[in-house]
């Protein structure tokens, strides 16, 4: 079945593309997005919503309320990412060392779209809140809107949020009851030796070699300590030391990620990472530090809420092209602390391109803009779902 034509109108998508491209040009990171909630407090005003601004630090939050019904809330994140753009697109990143390289520029659009039409679309009746959250990458923007009053100021029956993925085949959306996205900690190690002469070892301890000891022991958690039928990945990302060819550094920090889908899992691993680190520090005689940092929560779906965007995306994209039952991912997300609160759904919706396709986080990745009538679609698809008129 193909790809239904999008009630979107040409000007609207026009419009939108025009919002994507400005935002992409000028991004901003964690809950410095003034001029992202400009635009959008703007143009929710346009669109007739009622506009709150501030919750969060730099979210916003438009509701449109048409007569007695549910309450849903839509999400999109507005932050950029601290990392240089390479790509050479005519709308390419004007701010040194900050760009879109996760999309949320298309996701902030969409949804902005998605408004416009829903405040004329007369097939809904109820409350719907469209929330646009600050720094969902690493500084935990839906857990500050969260603790800033989100559900006590705008009560929700259930949230939804989405995702771009240029890796799924363009048009495909997939989803999961349960854990789609991972728990995300972080951890720091600082192994501490007794610097010394290159030359002359046996006068210290050598913080070196015990560091890599600890990276090897490491690797044995997820393959000896952990069921082979349950995900851990457990990254080293930073190692730090020296400064010259002939000192034995008195110190080395290491640093790194650990994902995992279950909170049985996320503490095996956190425990035996202490341990490992332990028993190195005995057999080498240096002194380990972990500092150990639980970071955001699993992402859970509800099954009667993924059901329901299921649903609207087969009204988009056609059914067979609809993945209900889709492999959780390692990545992580704080649209989590919302779920923790509400029932809801996360979708991933397929952004790839023919020929050269980067991935998020890659400084040459720039959002596809043919999905942007695609998401704007679901938005309302889904809206149609759960509060028909």
């Amino acid at each position: 079945m193909a790809i239904v034509d999008s009630p979107i109108s040409p000007e609207l998508l026009r419009r939108m593309r025009e919002w994507r491209r400005d935002m992409h040009a000028h991004p901003e990171t964690a809950f410095c997005e003034f001029r992202t909630a400009d635009l959008v407090a703007r143009e929710l005003e346009r669109a007739g919503a009622a506009v709150h601004r501030g919750l969060g630090g730099t979210g916003v939050v438009g509701t449109l309320a048409r007569g007695a019904g549910p309450a849903i809330g839509l999400r999109a994140d507005m932050d950029a990412l601290d990392m240089q753009e390479l790509g050479e697109v005519g709308h390419r990143s004007t701010i040194a060392g900050k760009m879109h390289g996760c999309g949320h520029d298309g996701h902030t659009a969409m949804l902005l779209g998605a408004v416009h039409h829903l405040a004329g679309d007369p097939g809904w009746r109820g409350t719907l809140h469209f929330i646009f959250q600050p720094a969902e990458e690493h500084a935990g923007g839906g857990l500050a809107m969260v603790r800033d009053g989100l559900f006590d100021k705008f009560p929700c029956d259930a949230v939804y949020a989405l995702h771009n993925s240029p890796n799924l085949p363009f048009g495909m959306v997939s989803t999961r009851v349960g854990t789609v996205m991972a728990n995300c900690d972080t951890y720091e190690i600082t192994v501490t030796g007794k610097g010394c002469h290159a030359a002359q070892p046996e006068h210290g301890i050598d913080a070196v070699v015990a560091a890599a000891q600890v990276v090897t022991a490491m690797q044995t958690i997820a393959s000896r300590n952990v069921k082979a039928t349950d995900a851990l990945v457990l990254s080293i990302t930073q190692i730090h030391a020296g400064d010259t060819w002939n000192v034995v550094p008195n110190s080395v920090l290491l640093r790194g990620s650990c994902r995992t889908l279950t909170a049985a899992t996320r503490d095996l691993a956190e425990r035996r990472l202490r341990e490992v680190c332990a028993g190195v520090g005995v057999t080498s005689g240096a002194a380990i530090d972990v500092q150990y940092f639980r970071g955001y929560p699993a992402c859970v779906n509800t099954e009667a809420e993924v059901r329901l965007a299921s649903r609207a995306a087969a009204r988009v994209v056609g059914a067979e092209r609809v993945d209900a039952a889709c492999t959780p991912r390692m990545g992580s997300e704080d649209f989590a602390y919302m779920l923790e609160q509400r029932p809801g759904a996360y979708v991933f919706v397929g952004a790839a391109r023919a020929g050269d396709n980067p991935p998020v986080h890659n400084p040459y990745y720039d959002f596809n803009d043919d999905i942007l009538p695609l998401g704007a679609r679901y938005w309302v698809e889904l809206v149609r779902e759960a509060m028909p008129a």
